[in-house]
C-alpha cells in the first residue's frame, strides 16, 4: 500500500513529532474500512491499540483506508479538549488535498507533523517523566 520509502517518511515524521512532546502518534493504514463512517472505524482502531492508555490521554490516530479513499483523525480527551474539532477538520482537509494527487505518505507525514506541533504545544517533551508509551511504527490492518 506504501512503499518502503513512503513507510520510512512516514516513520521518520512520527518520530519526529514525538520527540518534543509526551503525546503519542500512531498511524494505522488498511485498504478498506469496514463501516460506513472511517471516524467509527478510528475509533474502533483506536481503542485495539491501547492508546486511551496514555497517561496524559494525549493520544492521536490517523487512519486511512486507501483503496476506500477514507480517512479519519481521532484524538484522545487530553488533547481533544486542547484543540477542538476545528484543529481536526483542518488536518483532513491538509490530508485530503494530498491524497488527491496520489501524494499518500506526504499527506499523512505532513498532517503527523502537525498533530506533533499542537502536541508539543499542549504537552510538551518532559526530559525527567516521558517515556514513549506506543511504538512508532505503521500499524497495518488487512
Amino acid at each position: 500500500m506504501l512503499s518502503q520509502a513512503d513507510q520510512q517518511r512516514v516513520v521518520a515524521a512520527i518520530k519526529a513529532a514525538e520527540q518534543r512532546t509526551s503525546g503519542e502518534v500512531r498511524v494505522f493504514v488498511e485498504s478498506h474500512c469496514r463501516y460506513v463512517e472511517p471516524l467509527d472505524r478510528a475509533t474502533q482502531v483506536f481503542t485495539g491499540l491501547k492508546m486511551e492508555q496514555t497517561s496524559a490521554r494525549n493520544g492521536v490516530l490517523v487512519y486511512v483506508a486507501l483503496r476506500d479513499r477514507q480517512l479519519a483523525i481521532f484524538g484522545d480527551k487530553g488533547i481533544h479538549e486542547k484543540v477542538g474539532p476545528s484543529f481536526w477538520k483542518q488536518q483532513v482537509g491538509t490530508i485530503l488535498s494530498h491524497f488527491n494527487k496520489a501524494d499518500y505518505a506526504g499527506g499523512i507525514a505532513d498532517v503527523v507533523t502537525a498533530i506533533g506541533e499542537a502536541l508539543h504545544q499542549h504537552f510538551p517533551y518532559d526530559r525527567e517523566n516521558d517515556e514513549n508509551e506506543l511504538p512508532d511504527d505503521i500499524v497495518f490492518g488487512k
